[in-house]
């Protein structure tokens, strides 16, 4: 790797060649290691976020700080979410103060270009609360109300707050736990953590930083200079604007924050946050997506301004420059950064091209088009790279797909591979081997030392990939025709919302049927039908059910939530699976003389499906393991032959069998149909449920301890403890009048 004193050193932009993008965000970590600050511009969001989630497994103790850009259009009538705007301002604050970590800043494009608020007014807008300090009940609402915070019911994202008596529950900006604020009067008494999912308390505090949630704020004086400017910009006719009566009032209006720079004094853009030390690297490809970025902003600017002139006071747009920067100021930030370009490419070294000799990752397309066998193909290329002195390690995306991934190729001849949790470590293992590592690299990279190979180099994609859900929409459009405006759906992305309806909006000057659903803080989502298979109506009862927020963060921690518990009882299941697979059972084969006789006095002809079920049954009771087996059919189906067949196979092979129905109507009924079927066969059957008279039951239970009895039929009084003493090992049979058998042995 080059001398990177050479970059922090630069005062002209200088051209990283050399440098694949799963190269990146090591060669970032180490720039933020040399610098203690070091800027990554990144093409767009996503590309911004995989380099702050894998630039920490090369450096563990970076401070990654993520500056998104606004997650709607340009000059759009909807307000950024309050999570992005969240993350924005914890970024700007914390840029606030020197860290003693090194600090690696990642951005997009369409972030940098956008200015913000200043520095100084980020510092003016950090309030500090603790224990003791002194602030109203409604001073704090109002201040929280200006600062962007939206007031509810519970509080579930980011930005909320509710108030509740002595109680104010509020999830502040940047903050990774929501806050309960306990009042004595006006007197801040206590702080404590809570669990949004549940509502309960976590832990306590000293106290905590409160930011604003978002950056178009109501106080006084921002609401003065919003009117003064407006009518100076707009005219006195202005003033009957919803924008302009909204912010007059001080109530918060969705996309009123595409009309920041009418809220404050001046405006600034990240560049002027970062400190002089900071080392700024940017994506080639930001070159196109900065000319993307704003020939799109230009482009939206001039719509509105010509929708604007049909319909005078829908929309009155700002001009581009008042909030964006323009193409020659965005070529000045860079220039004057300065914000050096990283590349793949390779170039000449010279006074302003830095080579870092690393080249992409081998491409195995050929063998994937010849249908060759890719596993051979990546063992072999380890065992040359590892020749010629290079340092072979293996990038998963899991745990679970490193484990297939090390199976696959051990079965294709790789030896000596080993698992390593960290960087360093890998480094250590592929000394010796081959090192396999869990990091969400799309491709990996080869320098002169080290060669990295991810999932989707080798196979061109990731080994697992989550299949999308598809539900039949047809189903689901039955479905619309039994809602009514007002109920409630499930979008799988969003959450809960209302629905309102179907209706249709313009797209590209044709109607498009949408389903319109309603979201908490009035925000609306409309839905194609052609993508109805993302919603589900919601099954719980309506009752207590709040709507989730667009954008929230709400919705994925439930889900996430879920996932944890399902994987717990995943977990269970399989052990639970595993000690049965292990433990023996008493083996029941059919009796050769008596188990066709039995059969024929069956008077119908057996369905193929009821034929599988006994076969299956019966294989079951041979394997000498304990069975759980469930059998579902609809009434009239034939399962309690299929209960029948295993009861007699168990009890002339010396078992006790127990058949436990739901009623004792269903009890009675099988009572007298297994006495008829077994009548002449030296089994003793007995029964047992409340309406059993009481001599009878004492002496069938006497009958179950002994062993007497070798079939007992009831209800789940058969489950008391004395009616199943019985050393013998036993099998059941329940059934229900709806649909199900269950059979079980051990």
């Amino acid at each position: 790797m080059p001398d990177l004193k050479k970059i922090l050193s630069a005062t002209r932009p200088l051209t990283l060649s050399g440098t694949p993008t799963g190269f990146l965000p090591w060669m970032l970590a180490d720039l933020a290691r040399a610098g203690g600050t070091a800027v990554f511009v990144a093409p767009d969001e996503a590309a911004m976020r995989a380099i702050a989630s894998t630039a920490p497994f090369f450096a563990p103790e970076l401070d990654i700080l993520s500056y998104p850009a606004w997650d709607c259009l340009p000059y759009d009538r909807a307000s950024p979410t309050l999570r992005v705007m969240s993350e924005r301002l914890a970024t700007l604050h914390a840029l606030q103060t020197k860290s003693e970590k090194p600090r690696l800043i990642v951005t997009t494009v369409n972030a940098a270009t956008q200015r913000t608020l200043t520095p100084f007014r980020i510092r003016q807008l950090v309030a500090r609360l603790a224990p003791g300090e002194r602030i109203g009940l409604d001073k704090l609402s109002t201040l929280l109300q200006a600062n962007g915070y939206v007031r509810v019911d519970t509080v579930n994202d980011s930005g909320e707050f509710a108030v509740r008596g002595g109680l104010v529950d509020l999830f502040p900006s940047g903050a990774e736990q929501a806050l309960r604020l306990d009042f004595f009067g006006d007197e801040i008494e206590s702080v404590r953590t809570f669990s949004p999912e549940d509502q309960r308390t976590t832990g306590r505090v000293d106290g905590f930083v409160l930011l604003p949630a978002s950056e178009a704020l109501l106080d006084e004086e921002s609401i003065k200079r919003f009117r003064t400017r407006y009518r100076e910009k707009f005219g006195a006719t202005a003033t009957g604007d919803p924008l302009y009566q909204a912010i007059s009032d001080g109530r918060r209006l969705a996309g009123m924050e595409h009309w920041l720079p009418l809220f404050e004094e001046r405006l600034q853009t990240l560049f002027d946050h970062l400190p002089d030390e900071a080392v700024l690297v940017r994506d080639s490809a930001t070159g196109g997506a900065g000319e993307q970025r704003f020939e799109a902003i230009a482009d939206y600017q001039e719509n509105r301004v010509r929708a604007e002139s049909a319909a005078p006071g829908s929309y009155r747009p700002l001009a581009t420059d008042t909030l964006y920067l323009s193409p020659d100021e965005w070529a000045k930030a860079l220039d004057h950064g300065p914000v050096h370009i990283a590349t793949p490419f390779h170039e000449p070294e010279s006074a302003t091209v830095l080579d870092f000799n690393v080249d992409g990752p081998r491409d195995f397309a050929p063998e994937r088009a010849a249908g060759s066998n890719v596993y051979e193909a990546v063992v072999a290329h380890l065992a040359k790279a590892q020749k010629s002195g290079r340092k072979p390690i293996l990038a998963s995306y899991s745990n679970g797909a490193r484990e297939r991934l090390s199976g696959l190729l051990g079965d294709h001849g790789l030896k000596a591979a080993r698992n390593a949790d960290s960087w360093q470590q890998a480094l250590g293992a592929a000394d010796k081997g081959v090192a396999l590592i869990v990091l969400p690299l799309d491709h990996g990279f080869t320098t002169p030392d080290v060669a990295v190979l991810t999932e989707q180099d080798m196979l061109g994609d990731r080994l697992v990939r989550r299949s999308k859900r598809r539900k039949n929409t047809d189903a689901f459009l039955q479905e619309l025709a039994t809602l009514s405006p007002g109920d409630l759906v499930v979008h799988i992305e969003h959450g809960i919302g209302r629905y309102e309806g179907l209706t249709q909006i313009p797209v590209q000057k044709a109607p498009h049927d949408c389903v319109a659903l309603s979201y908490a803080g009035g925000d609306k989502l409309y839905v194609p039908v052609e993508n109805l298979e993302v919603l589900t109506r919601y099954g719980a009862g309506e009752e207590g059910a709040t709507l989730d927020r667009l954008g929230g963060e709400a919705w994925q921690r439930r889900k996430s939530r879920m996932k944890e518990r399902i994987r717990e009882i995943a977990g269970e299941l399989i052990a639970t699976a595993a000690k049965r697979a292990t433990r023996p059972a008493e083996v029941a084969e059919p009796d050769h003389g008596g188990y066709p006789a039995f059969v024929d006095r069956f008077p119908y002809e057996e369905t193929d499906d009821q034929d599988r079920a006994i076969n299956d049954v019966l294989e079951d009771l041979a394997a000498g393991r304990p069975m759980d087996r469930l059998i579902v059919g609809d009434v009239g189906f034939g399962k309690t032959e299929v209960a029948l067949r295993a009861a007699f196979v168990a009890a002339m092979a010396g078992m006790q069998v127990a058949v436990v129905c739901p009623t004792t109507l269903l009890a009675r009924q099988h009572h007298r149909n297994f006495l008829e079927r077994f009548q002449g066969f030296p089994i003793e059957i007995g029964r047992l449920s409340r309406l059993v008279p009481a001599a009878e039951a004492k002496a069938v239970k006497e009958g179950i301890t002994e062993g007497k009895i070798d079939v007992v039929i009831g209800t789940h009084a058969i489950l008391a403890k004395e009616s199943t003493s019985s050393a013998s090992a036993s099998s059941s049979s329940t059934r229900s009048s709806a649909s199900a058998s269950r059979t079980r042995n051990g």
